[in-house]
């Protein structure tokens, strides 16, 4: 599907997180990436790549992504991906 569909974001997203069960987790962090460069609004690559962050030990990074992802979340009034992203990033801070 993707050979047709470079650029679908949902794609994009599902093969990121295949990659990750895989545990290739450079591979999602690319993946993720550039989703995110393509579709900013596309808000449950935020915290997956949050996560994956975590995971590299890049903590400042995993910060910001889950900083802007709320963001989205707010401007979109989506509550249950903004609680998830609050919750990392409280978990993170602690």
């Amino acid at each position: 599907m993707l050979e047709t569909e470079p650029n679908d974001s949902f794609l994009n997203y599902g093969l990121a997180l295949e990659y990750g069960k895989m545990g290739e987790i450079q591979k999602s962090i690319e993946l993720l990436e550039s989703l995110i460069t393509r579709d900013e609004n596309y808000l449950g690559a935020y915290y997956q790549l949050g996560k994956y962050y975590e995971l590299t030990s890049e903590k400042a990074k995993a910060i910001s992504t889950y900083t802007k992802g709320i963001a989205i979340a707010k401007t979109q009034n989506n509550r249950k991906t903004l609680s998830e992203l609050n919750e990392a990033l409280f978990m993170l801070e602690d």
